[in-house]
C-alpha cells in the first residue's frame, strides 16, 4: 500500500512538473492557423470608414495580404464600442491568428485584448493606442510628433495672436497625444505671452460638425479676432473653416492632419494652411508582416516602445510630413496618393504647376 501511494504521489509530482513546463502557445507563438501549415489567418477591427484614410488603410492591408498569402477579414464598428467587441469576439470563434484592432475606444478595447490572450491569440494595437492592455504591437506614426508639427508650423507662421485648439474624439487616446504635442509646443509661447490660447476642446468623435460649433463660439466670443486654428485633423479643419466668415479664409492659419484629398485641395485653394502627410501604404504593410511573423512565432524588430499605462508596448513608428502649397508636388502627387487633377481641380488650370 505504501509503495502504490508512493507511486501515486510520484505520478501526480511528475505530472505536476509537465504542466509547469509545457503550455499552450502564448501571443509570442505559432498561432492556430499557421501552426497547421495553412495560410496565417488575420482579422482586422476597424473603428471606421468615415474618413478616406481608413478606406485606404483597409484597402492597402488587404492588398498585403494577398501579396503575403495571408487570409484576412475586415469587419468596421462604425464607432460602436459594443459592435467592436461583438466583432472582436467572432474574430476569436473563427480561430483567427491574430487581431490587428484600430480602436473606436483605447480604454473599452483592452477587453479584446484579454480575450484575445485567453486563446493565446496575439493583438496588434493600428495607429490608436490600446490603453491599459498586454498589447503584442503598436504600429503607427509618430503621434505626439503630429501634434508638434502642426504647433511648430502655426507658430512659425502665425506666432502672435489668438489661438484656438480642436482636438479629436476624447475616446480616442491619439487625440489626447496630439494635443500634448501641441501644447508641449505653444504652452511656453503663450507663458511668454505671444499667443492666446482662446479656446481649447475636443471634437466628439472627430465630427467637423463638432468643430464648426467649436469655432463658431470661438469666433463669436473673439469678435472674429482669430489668427490661427490648431485643428488635429483634416474632418475638424474643414469643420472650422466652414464656421470662418468667408474674408477670413485664407488669412486665418488652419493646421489639418491625414491630406485627405478635400484637404489637400483646401490647401492649393488658399483654403487651408496645411496638413500632415503620413503614408499609409507603410503602416497597413507593416501590420499585416508583422501579423504574418507573430503567428509563425517569429519575432517583430521594433526600435520603440510606447507606454499604454500598463506596460511599454513595441512599436513600429513611421514619419510623418509637413504637406503645404510649396511641396504638394513632391508628395502626395509624386507618391501617387492623389492625382495632380483632382487636387487642383478647383484652381484655374493655367495656375497648375508644371509635371
Amino acid at each position: 500500500m505504501k509503495t502504490f501511494v508512493k507511486t501515486t504521489l510520484l505520478l501526480i509530482s511528475i505530472c505536476l512538473l509537465m504542466a509547469a513546463c509545457v503550455k499552450g502557445p502564448d501571443s509570442s507563438n505559432t498561432g492556430r492557423g499557421a501552426k497547421s501549415g495553412g495560410p496565417v489567418r488575420i482579422g482586422f477591427s476597424m473603428d471606421t470608414l468615415k474618413e478616406e484614410r481608413w478606406q485606404r488603410d483597409k484597402s492597402l492591408f488587404e492588398q498585403r495580404c494577398k501579396e503575403v498569402g495571408a487570409q484576412c477579414e475586415v469587419l468596421v464598428a462604425d464607432s460602436s464600442d459594443a459592435t467592436q467587441i461583438n466583432q472582436a469576439e467572432s474574430f476569436l470563434t473563427k480561430g483567427v491568428d491574430v487581431l490587428i484592432v484600430a480602436p473606436h475606444n483605447g480604454q473599452v478595447a483592452a477587453s479584446i485584448v484579454e480575450a484575445a490572450h485567453k486563446q493565446n491569440v496575439p493583438v496588434i494595437s493600428y495607429d490608436r493606442l490600446i490603453r491599459n492592455a498586454d498589447v503584442d504591437l503598436y504600429v503607427s506614426h509618430q503621434v505626439v510628433k503630429i501634434g508638434q508639427m502642426q504647433a511648430q508650423y502655426a507658430l512659425d507662421h502665425q506666432p502672435k495672436g489668438n489661438y484656438v485648439l480642436i482636438g479629436g474624439s476624447e475616446t480616442d487616446n491619439n487625440a489626447t497625444l496630439l494635443m500634448e504635442g501641441q501644447m508641449q509646443v505653444l504652452q511656453p509661447a503663450a507663458d511668454k505671452g505671444q499667443i492666446n490660447i482662446v479656446a481649447k476642446r475636443y471634437a466628439r468623435e472627430w465630427l467637423a460638425s463638432e468643430a464648426l460649433r467649436i469655432m463658431e463660439d470661438a469666433l463669436t466670443k473673439n469678435n472674429n479676432d482669430i489668427q490661427a486654428v490648431v485643428a488635429s485633423n483634416d474632418g475638424t479643419a474643414g469643420g472650422a473653416i466652414s464656421a470662418i466668415p468667408p474674408q477670413l479664409v485664407g488669412k486665418i492659419l488652419v493646421t489639418g492632419q491625414d491630406a485627405s484629398l478635400d484637404a489637400v485641395q483646401r490647401v492649393v485653394e488658399g483654403k487651408q494652411t496645411m496638413t500632415i502627410y503620413k503614408p499609409i501604404q507603410p503602416l497597413a504593410f507593416a501590420a499585416v508582416d508583422s501579423a504574418v511573423k507573430l503567428a509563425k512565432g517569429e519575432k517583430v524588430e521594433t526600435k520603440d516602445k510606447i507606454n499604454n499605462g500598463k506596460l511599454d508596448v513595441p512599436a513600429l513608428l513611421f514619419e510623418p510630413m509637413v504637406l503645404d502649397k510649396n511641396n504638394v508636388m513632391q508628395t502626395v502627387i509624386k507618391d501617387g496618393y492623389h492625382k495632380l487633377e483632382d487636387v487642383y481641380k478647383n484652381v484655374p488650370k493655367d495656375q497648375w504647376p508644371k509635371q
